[in-house]
């Protein structure tokens, strides 16, 4: 339609768009891997703060969702050429007035639970939860939204890797943790690729809006290699790990996805563009939520063996 309106959803239906399912892994799965490594390191699982941090993570991640929306169409970014799924501010289907709601009752409600988890963690949550809520609104908000200046990636990568894999493993040790540290960087690797694929699918339309995505700022070729190189380099760090110690041998069982991780990056490697990216965006979380699970499956069952 040439307006950009859409036929009317239900309402439930319109905030689960806004929701972006095929992201929410990238909340998920951080939690559930840094909780993880820190059983492998001894802790005893503190279920009421897993549950916790990980509600959190996600009205993080929504947040941060329902923020773009709004933001995208307010910067031209998102307009009735894009090549992505509907987004609901530029399609009509949720006003602007309840969007700017929708963030608000997201990060406040993320604000409440992390200052639970304050209480348990102490000022290092505070900073986490603080920047974590203030970048989500920055991402391609306020005067330097940082998505439209090639540091999606980098923001993606710190905050959905290390931070979060981290900080859940620091809130059930009361410590931090190297080996945490270790394991957040194949989380935050395959995530970023989620980010890839999408920014690799808008380039075209990116470069016309003046989002100055890292995929704009490198070209095409250049970023459909990095989503290869970022799949190969997150199944060799938990591969160093299992061979370095033979009592973390467990750490190979995320190469039962090789196969399906292959099969992807061949795909993004042979040409997919535009609405054939679609598929992928899904197909990458998808991956991302079976490696964490079998990471997290690993660690545990080389705590127990």
């Amino acid at each position: 339609m040439s307006s950009g309106i859409v036929a009317p959803v239900a309402p439930a239906r319109a905030w689960l768009l806004a929701a972006r399912p095929a992201t929410l892994p990238a909340a998920a799965v951080p939690v559930l891997v840094g909780t993880a490594a820190a059983v492998s390191e001894g802790a005893r699982l503190r279920p009421v703060v897993f549950a916790t941090t990980l509600v959190c993570a996600l009205l993080i991640q929504i947040g941060t969702n329902f923020a773009n929306d709004y933001s995208d169409f307010h910067r031209g970014a998102d307009h009735e050429g894009r090549l992505g799924p509907v987004r609901v501010t530029q399609s009509g289907l949720i006003s602007q007035s309840d969007v700017r709601r929708g963030i608000i009752v997201a990060f406040g409600l993320a604000v409440l639970l992390g200052a639970a988890l304050a209480l348990i963690g102490g000022w290092p949550i505070v900073v986490i939860g603080v920047l974590s809520v203030l970048s989500g609104l920055a991402y391609t908000g306020g005067p330097f939204p940082f998505g439209y200046h090639g540091l999606g990636e980098l923001f993606v990568f710190v905050f959905f890797g290390v931070v979060a894999v981290c900080g859940a493993a620091y809130l059930q040790l009361g410590t931090w943790n190297g080996f945490a540290l270790a394991l957040s960087l194949p989380i935050g690797l395959l995530v970023t690729n989620i980010l890839l694929v999408n920014n690799l699918r808008d380039l075209p339309t990116d470069r016309a809006a003046g989002k100055r995505t890292l995929a704009v700022r490198i070209g095409e070729r250049a970023t459909r290699l990095q989503y290869a190189a970022f799949t190969a380099l997150a199944y060799i760090v938990p591969t160093a790990l299992a061979v370095s110690e033979r009592s973390r041998r467990w750490l190979l069982l995320p190469l039962v996805t090789l196969p399906l991780a292959a099969g992807l990056a061949r795909r993004v490697l042979g040409g997919l563009a535009g609405r054939e990216l679609n598929p992928m965006l899904k197909h990458t979380g998808q991956l991302l939520m079976l490696f964490g699970i079998l990471l997290a499956l690993a660690l545990v069952l080389g705590r127990v063996a």
